[in-house]
């Protein structure tokens, strides 16, 4: 029996303490990103995963594990930014970022857990390239969603895709863990 909840917590903590590091030396400059162009940093970090899962080479130094993070820690700004809307420039000091970091976590544990029930934890048994498929139609979908000023007729909205993808994101790390 796994206990993804455990396994949940121990990624994400890595995560949380890069976003963390990271608001030390740039505070909270990611307030000035507008969904387009965090949309925009997830597409690339997916689409660096991918390349590096067909070749086997990065010539950068980026490894996939690093890219998870930052789709986690860039999917979670991007719930933040949907809520608050961008700013102009640093309008929030780390402890308020770190607090609605926190609270979207907590939010995207909590989905996690209710779909493991509904699902029986079936990602378990998905390929790690099969995960990132998921996570690049999730970003997909979001920018044709921008695209219509986020307007839907019969399907979630934005943060739903964002949440998504946090989760495939940490189900991937997980894997990469075990």
């Amino acid at each position: 029996m796994h206990d993804t909840v455990k396994e949940f917590d121990a990624v994400t903590a890595k995560c949380r303490a890069i976003f963390v590091d990271k608001m030390s030396d740039y505070g909270a400059s990611w307030r000035i990103f507008r969904l387009h162009g965090i949309t925009d940093q997830l597409y690339i970090k997916v689409c660096n995963i991918r390349q590096r899962q067909e070749t086997g080479v990065s010539l950068v130094g980026d490894d996939i594990e690093g890219n998870l993070r930052a789709i986690v820690n860039y999917g979670i700004t991007a719930i933040i930014q949907d809520r608050k809307g961008f700013a102009d420039g640093v309008d929030t000091t780390n402890d308020e970022a770190l607090a609605l970091y926190d609270q979207v976590l907590n939010e995207a544990k909590e989905l996690m857990m209710r779909k493991n029930h509904d699902y029986g934890e079936a990602w378990r048994e998905m390929s790690k390239e099969g995960i990132i498929d998921m996570i690049l139609a999730k970003i997909i979908r979001i920018k044709t969603i921008l695209a219509h000023d986020g307007k839907t007729v019969a399907s979630e909205g934005v943060e739903g895709n964002y949440f998504d993808i946090i989760n495939y994101a940490i189900f991937d790390l997980i894997h990469y863990e075990n």
